[in-house]
């Protein structure tokens, strides 16, 4: 079987037949008929007709429809939320550390700061 692609250059009507279409083959695959999708979605037989032939639907509608076939989780695929901009994650958190910076005198011990050493010298030397 053949699947057209959703894409920018396609007609609103082609996209609408090709949504109709995979929701028709949705609910076949799920044994399930128009009258019980309906049903369950809280909308008319017709409509749901109408929708896989490709006419128009009040968006509502198509998440009843989505949510029913157990779709709904793909419009996160479709749809996704956008990330948000490196000011907008500034303003929100602050400014991260860039680099560590370097003990001051008497900042990590109690008097102060005493050269570094290997530990093998005599003290006496």
């Amino acid at each position: 079987m053949w699947f057209m692609q959703i894409n920018g250059p396609m007609t609103d009507t082609a996209a609408l037949e090709e949504i109709g279409h995979r929701l028709r083959r949705a609910r076949l695959a799920r044994n399930l008929t128009q009258r019980q999708v309906a049903g369950e979605a809280g909308v008319s037989e017709v409509t749901i007709n109408k929708i896989e032939k490709g006419e128009p639907a009040r968006l509502v509608t198509l998440i009843r429809i989505l949510r029913v076939l157990d779709l709904l989780d793909g419009l996160q695929t479709a749809i996704p939320e956008a990330a948000p901009s490196p000011l907008d994650e500034l303003r929100r958190h602050g400014r991260g550390r860039q680099r560590a910076s370097s003990p001051r005198n008497g900042e990590h011990g109690t008097g102060p700061a005493r050269p570094w050493r290997w530990g093998d010298e005599s003290d006496s030397g």
